[in-house]
């Protein structure tokens, strides 16, 4: 018998009731299909929400160890798990960066211990050394104390032979390599896209070649050796054409953009508006609506927020001194759930995004709504509306560009292994 059943609750179409057992999913029935509930079965009312697994991020930053001040651990994954979030990978951009297994072993652990059941922390360990491009790191170490992948983030490597044993050491652990990817002296100093837009602003752009000419790298990469590769936070049209070429071709790579690439542009910029310094930068309209085709065509296979919480008063200074990044946790589902109401997603692909494609890229547990699978799910208010403000973001930073607005959707509740989190 159930341990727990959730009643009412909309998945995709239809009211359904779900029924769960020591943590795993019994059944998905239609809504009142499930007979008489056992008396000790706890039962939720679930009338006028939607159910959905809980999501998989692919790309964050929580700044633990070293960088606390922007954002920690706890309250990283407290804005997850509030944001839908059961999973969220983290980036090794740390201080000390997450380069031996001490570091990783150090993240878990407060992971575990501010959020015994959950959300999931799964650190991505640093592909070199300091992440300074000179040395691989010690990767089978960091894969056996708990790294699902490997990055060196922010810091893209120029030296293709030393990309290449990564990828090729990665691939014999049974794991992927992420990369940022852009040209490391095309790019650099490049605080937003190059175009009229920064022209008239006086900032130095960087260009979308920039990004593309280690896109094709990493493309050619994956051909020749036929290991997969990863390709993170994509941002131009122009890139785009290349992954669909590279997957008309069989080449083994997959690739994530933000939901700040769909719903934002460039003109973000204006006014100097640190809190839309990002990089890749916001492209154009076009970029914008490239990204979006290209997700719906699989060409692009998830989305991943990049949250990269600062301090307000490092956003507070002039635009070329400002540190990239834009927090995305607490608003992604939100953003990207509007753009399914508006059909301009559609609920499949959403999913695919932001749950079912991370889980196969990096072999990670997801809730399929299949007898057996992990009881992670949230139920979401797709009616209820909020204003995005430091007070009702669960991060420590609110540096995003859509400080002020009004999005719709929020969590009402989010369940890890049949336990209600929050």
């Amino acid at each position: 018998m159930p341990d727990l059943i959730v009643r009412g609750a909309r998945w995709k179409q239809q009211e359904v009731d779900l029924l769960i057992r020591r943590g795993k999913v019994l059944e998905l029935t239609p809504y009142e299909k499930s007979g008489t509930p056992a008396k000790n079965a706890r039962v939720i009312d679930a009338k006028g929400l939607t159910l959905l697994p809980s999501l998989i991020d692919a790309h964050t930053h929580m700044r633990e160890p070293g960088q606390e001040w922007k954002e920690d651990i706890a309250s990283g994954l407290d804005a997850a798990v509030h944001g839908g979030f059961g999973t969220v990978l983290c980036m090794a951009n740390t201080d000390p960066v997450n380069d031996n297994a001490s570091v990783t072993e150090l993240m878990l652990e407060q992971a575990s211990r501010s959020w015994p059941k959950g959300p999931r922390l799964a650190p991505i360990g640093a592909l070199t050394k300091g992440l300074a491009g000179q040395e691989l790191a010690p990767m089978e170490e960091l894969a056996r104390a708990g790294c699902v992948a490997f990055s060196n983030d922010g810091v893209p490597i120029a030296s293709t032979e030393l990309f290449r044993r990564a990828m090729e050491y990665a691939s014999d652990l049974g794991m992927v390599v992420i990369d940022h990817c852009e040209d490391p002296f095309l790019g650099k100093g490049g605080s937003m896209n190059e175009s009229p837009v920064s022209g008239r602003l006086g900032l130095k752009g960087q260009p979308w070649a920039a990004e593309t000419i280690q896109i094709a790298r990493d493309i050619e990469l994956a051909r020749y050796l036929n290991i997969p590769v990863h390709i993170a936070h994509v941002s131009t049209r122009q890139s785009v054409e290349l992954l669909a070429w590279a997957k008309d071709k069989g080449a083994p790579v997959t690739a994530e953009t933000c939901p700040h690439y769909l719903v934002l542009d460039e003109s973000s910029v204006e006014g100097y508006n640190t809190r839309a310094k990002v990089n890749p930068p916001l492209r154009t309209p076009d970029d914008s609506a490239a990204l979006l085709q290209a997700l719906r065509d699989g060409v692009i296979d998830i989305l991943a927020t990049d949250h990269a919480p600062h301090a307000a008063h490092e956003k507070e200074v002039e635009f070329d001194h400002a540190p990239f990044g834009i927090s995305g946790l607490d608003t992604a589902l939100s953003v990207t759930w509007g753009l399914v109401a508006s059909g301009d997603l559609d609920l499949d692909t959403f999913l695919r995004a932001w749950c079912y494609g991370p889980a196969s890229i990096f072999n990670i547990a997801a809730n399929t709504f299949e007898p057996g699978s992990p009881a992670d799910f949230v139920l979401f208010d797709p009616d209820a509306t909020w204003t995005v403000s430091a007070e009702t973001m669960h991060s420590k930073s609110a540096n995003t560009p859509l400080l002020g607005r009004t999005l719709s959707g929020r969590v009402v509740s989010h369940f890890i292994g049949g336990k209600k989190i929050v």
